[in-house]
């Protein structure tokens, strides 16, 4: 599954965007969270905060090697345990994990994929009943200094026509997460 070209910049520069306990605060994460799947893990922006927030395991992918080197690297210097990464294409392979066993799932700048619509198929797969799914993207109404280019990224209301009513439903509408994103959660019914 790789995505689209992102305009991801270098580490220092991708930090700067995001206060990320404030992030996850605001997306939901919380110590009632036993399990966690992040798709596309990236630098560990949110693994690691994530990871010490929730009450179990967070499973982190990315497709990139040499990402999920890096977020290894930060788990270990960080002294993290309950974290389990893997280099993996989730749409080709899935995830790995058990039908209906993660409480939470974070699709964090990930929707301008080609067919964003099969990620929230794996989202709905490993996601217990009630479980939460948190959406994080570049904002598509205004020009960003990095990100995917304006015409290939999601709106929220696009967002919200990519799932089925029967499967989500929205307990946080969208909201702006600092200048250049916006976030929404929804659940699986």
């Amino acid at each position: 599954m790789k995505v689209r070209e992102s305009g991801m910049p270098d580490e220092p520069v991708w930090s700067s965007f995001f206060e990320p306990e404030m992030v996850l605060k605001a997306m939901l994460v919380d110590e009632h969270i036993d399990d966690l799947c992040e798709i596309g893990c990236g630098y560990g922006t949110f693994t690691l905060p994530a990871a010490r927030i929730i009450g179990g395991e967070l499973f982190g992918f990315d497709i990139e090697a040499a990402m999920v080197a890096v977020v290894n690297q930060k788990l270990l210097a960080g002294r993290i345990s309950n974290v389990r990464l893997a280099v993996r294409d989730v749409l080709k392979l899935t995830t790995g994990l058990e039908s209906a066993s993660i409480d939470y799932v974070m699709l964090f700048n990930l929707l301008h994929h080609d067919k964003p619509e099969e990620l929230f198929g794996e989202a709905f797969r490993v996601l217990k009943q009630h479980g939460r799914l948190g959406i994080l993207h570049w904002r598509s109404d205004i020009a960003t200094p990095r990100g995917p280019d304006l015409s290939i990224r999601p709106s929220p209301e696009r967002i919200l026509q990519l799932f089925d009513n029967n499967q989500f439903a929205v307990e946080k509408p969208t909201f702006f997460i600092g200048k250049y994103h916006y976030g929404m959660v929804l659940q699986k019914q």
